[in-house]
């Protein structure tokens, strides 16, 4: 585990002050929000309105949607993303959304994926996976897992693919990571979590709450929505409680959370047990910031820059990934 410096030892004066009043403001009302089918459609429009106000798209993008085969199994649901001016080919980012796996979707989350595509210049494919209530685990595993093998399908090779996830969404991706390594598959060339949750029982979340509440909601809020996704299942089961026995092979890791954000416990555990395995995993922990900051790019100065550093994390290993593909393919003297 490689803890960065991601700036100032204080967050900007915008970003706290967009904390003060979310504290004030939103995390009353999800206390009041019933987590049920009806409290979830309002969850969906009260998100959606929110990240459209204060993480719109970049102007200029193009999105493209992959229609789903028919049928009710897993399926490559979700749109192309191109931010202005991306026009590479040689890498895939496969970005998977976050909120509980209940409320978020590809649409909401365009403001992080057009801007990844437009600083890294790659398309991206932003994941649709099936949200609970309707539709419990595994489903939205089992669409992530069916939204890579359908990349893989179209040509692209797993060393340029480059795994993105936000809070639930980095769950799926370390999910997915893990999969393909017990089945010793080639991992994919990257791996970023912003936010990630990995504790799905909260209780890292709540010891971390403790000390300072979370801008957003509680921790007992948020395991009441995960509810809704994991049905009654045991939560130390695999895919859901993640063991990182072996992971040696794990696909090198940035790691972003905020300061203020109870999800920061989880981000630091997801960090420390990666090292434990002898994987590379870089975590920044922004001073200050909430929950997936990186989607509130008009109202918080630290998004641009954190999705800065992340673009260039993605470069730098599409880059170590090639220059080892291109070692491969050099004979040595006696092949000569």
């Amino acid at each position: 585990m490689r803890l960065q410096n991601s700036g100032p030892h204080r967050g900007s004066v915008r970003s706290r002050l967009a904390a003060e009043t979310t504290s004030r403001t939103l995390r009353p009302l999800t206390a009041f929000i019933p987590a049920n089918r009806r409290g979830v459609r309002f969850a969906r429009h009260l998100v959606a309105h929110s990240l459209a106000v204060f993480g719109p798209p970049l102007r200029g993008s193009r999105v493209v949607r992959v229609a789903p085969p028919l049928g009710t199994g897993p399926t490559p649901r979700g749109e192309w993303v191109r931010g202005p001016g991306a026009e590479r080919e040689d890498g895939v980012i496969l970005y998977v959304h976050g909120s509980a796996f209940t409320i978020c979707s590809a649409r909401t989350h365009r403001g992080i994926t057009t801007r990844l595509s437009a600083k890294t210049g790659l398309p991206v494919f932003a994941c649709d996976y099936r949200l609970a209530p309707g539709h419990r685990f595994p489903a939205a595993a089992d669409d992530v897992r069916a939204a890579y093998e359908w990349l893989i399908g179209e040509g692209h090779d797993p060393a340029r693919i480059v795994l993105a996830g936000d809070s639930a969404g980095g769950h799926l991706a370390v999910d997915l990571a893990l999969e393909l390594i017990r089945e010793d598959r080639t991992p994919p060339a990257a791996l970023i979590a912003f936010s990630p949750v990995l504790d799905l029982s909260m209780s890292l979340a709540a010891a971390r709450e403790r000390m300072r509440p979370d801008p957003m909601i509680s921790a007992a809020r948020a395991a009441r929505l995960l509810d809704l996704y994991i049905d009654g299942h045991d939560r130390t089961a695999p895919r859901l409680s993640f063991s990182f026995s072996g992971a040696d092979r794990f696909p090198a890791t940035l790691v972003q959370a905020g300061g203020r954000e109870m999800l920061a416990a989880d981000a630091i555990e997801l960090a420390r047990g990666l090292e434990s395995a002898g994987a590379s995993c870089q975590l920044e922990v922004w001073p200050d910031q909430m929950h997936v900051f990186q989607a509130l790019t008009r109202v918080v100065p630290e998004a641009d820059r954190a999705l800065d550093t992340a673009a260039g994390f993605i470069d730098d290993q599409l880059e170590v990934q090639r220059r080892r593909s291109a070692l491969t393919l050099v004979p040595t003297a006696q092949e000569a």
